[in-house]
């Protein structure tokens, strides 16, 4: 028996106990390790009706996007087309944000690495025609910028958007068919769907969620986010062995497995170099890439992403060093620790490496003072209010407006306690993890500039 057909026994006999362990519907796993790929499903893609997962289930894989999008940008710096250090506005004249200085010298880079600096969780639905990313980039003139071009790493779902833009004008045709025409096809794809109409030629998974926390399991009232969104992770779905076709390009220097070269073997490579340094933030990586997520850990490099969509999770990782790619795809419940139990199978067993440890605040932690970091943090979607009360201890309250507000989140409350230097942790676990709040910025002992999760919130009250 081969290290692969031992995997596929050991998901056959684990996968039912797990999904019902981590209260998730369905899913799907796959691992290409030196080109040979194995693949396993179980649960159901939709409680209402009990259809199984199999192999060849479509899930949405959110943000994994990403990596699509940033992977047709550099095939258009491979053609000369783009100079990934030259303004976007070089290519995307109309691309404007609030502030002017910026919005003429972000480049496609800082794009791509999540450096750009302007406010990013900005999901306005311009409709489902062709022109909506176009429509998408052109209300984004009143988006804040939170900090110059290439300062520090934000996470930024509507640089991407701008990104498929570029990619739209450049090509001259809507970002779904280049998806298509420079993606899919040249990698043979059969299980994949840019949007709902392509998905539901499919067996196909929809997303479950819990009304409240009290509540059963049901599916998610709608499928996908905003079209206007796609290049940021909106609409793509897929089986997860065509997910790990692209990998396996990645792996393979650029080239799809018939040998037809997708990206240089050098620009292949320099998407996953290191680029900006992340904060210590749990789940995310250490660093990124040109698109890529970067992990540290065991002596081997590890490079991902993962997406999240509407009541649904995907997780991928590669290890270039071993040859080896997974993906686990899911449709609700407590993803990450199934992707912990699982994905971090596959590692140790393949590649001998180990997923990072998740951080958790000492048993009993040492008193803080929390004067810089006091303060309200906001964003388009939420105001982050840190208060020390009397007893000293630090508190995150979290009131949602806008769209967050229309989507019926609610104000919670965090208490934080001490972790590493200027990053606290919450004291209970907040989706299945604790997690860490980084402050960062301002001159030294001074109020913090930014509460990092990811996003960079910038302090309201100077």
């Amino acid at each position: 028996m081969t290290k692969l057909d031992e995997m596929r026994a050991w998901w056959e006999e684990r996968l039912p106990a797990l999904l019902d362990q981590y209260e998730v519907p369905g899913a799907a796993v796959a691992v290409d390790l030196g080109g040979e790929v194995v693949a396993h499903g179980a649960g159901v893609l939709n409680l209402s009706t009990g259809v199984e997962v199999n192999t060849d289930t479509l899930f949405q894989i959110g943000s994994i996007t990403k990596l699509w999008t940033a992977t047709l940008v550099m095939q258009l710096a491979d053609e000369g087309l783009i100079d990934l250090d030259a303004p976007i506005r070089s290519r995307l004249p109309e691309f404007r944000i609030a502030d002017e200085s910026a919005a003429s010298a972000i480049t496609v880079r800082q794009l791509l690495n999540h450096t750009a600096g302007f406010e990013g969780d900005i999901f306005t639905d311009t409709g489902r025609d062709d022109d909506c990313v176009e429509k998408y980039v052109a209300t984004l003139g009143d988006v804040p910028q939170l900090f110059s071009p290439g300062q520090l790493f934000s996470y930024n779902n509507a640089g991407y958007c701008v990104l498929g833009r570029l990619v739209e004008v450049v090509r001259g045709k809507p970002f779904g068919t280049c998806l298509h025409e420079h993606l899919f096809t040249p990698l043979g794809l059969t299980h994949a769907a840019h949007g709902a109409d392509e998905a539901i030629l499919h067996r196909t998974a929809v997303g479950h969620l819990r009304p409240t926390p009290e509540d059963p399991m049901q599916p998610a009232p709608v499928w996908s986010l905003a079209p206007s969104n796609s290049p940021a992770g909106s609409m793509l779905a897929m089986r997860p062995r065509d997910l790990l076709a692209f990998a396996r390009m990645h792996l393979d220097g650029g080239r799809a497995g018939d040998g037809t070269v997708v990206l240089s073997e050098a620009t292949a490579k320099a998407m996953r170099e290191r680029e900006v340094e992340l904060p210590r933030l749990g789940v995310m990586g250490d660093a990124w890439g040109l698109g890529w997520e970067i992990f540290d850990g065991a002596g081997t490099g590890v490079i991902g992403h993962d997406g999240t969509t509407i009541g649904q999770a995907a997780f991928l990782r590669l290890v270039p060093e071993h040859d080896l790619a997974v993906t686990l795809l899911t449709n609700g419940g407590k993803p990450i620790g199934l992707y912990r139990e699982i994905v971090g199978h596959v590692l140790r067993e393949l590649a001998d490496v180990g997923l990072p440890a998740m951080p958790v605040p000492a048993a009993d932690p040492q008193p803080v003072d929390a004067g810089r970091y006091v303060g309200t943090y906001n964003s388009r979607l939420f105001d982050n209010t840190v208060t020390q009360d009397g007893e000293r201890r630090i508190w995150v309250e979290c009131v949602p407006k806008g769209l967050a507000a229309e989507m019926g989140m609610e104000t919670t409350t965090v208490e934080l306690v001490a972790f590493d230097g200027d990053t606290l942790i919450a004291k209970e676990q907040e989706h299945g993890f604790h997690q860490p709040y980084a402050f960062v910025g301002g001159a030294p002992g001074g109020p913090a500039q930014f509460l990092h999760t990811g996003r960079a919130d910038r302090r309201a009250d100077k």
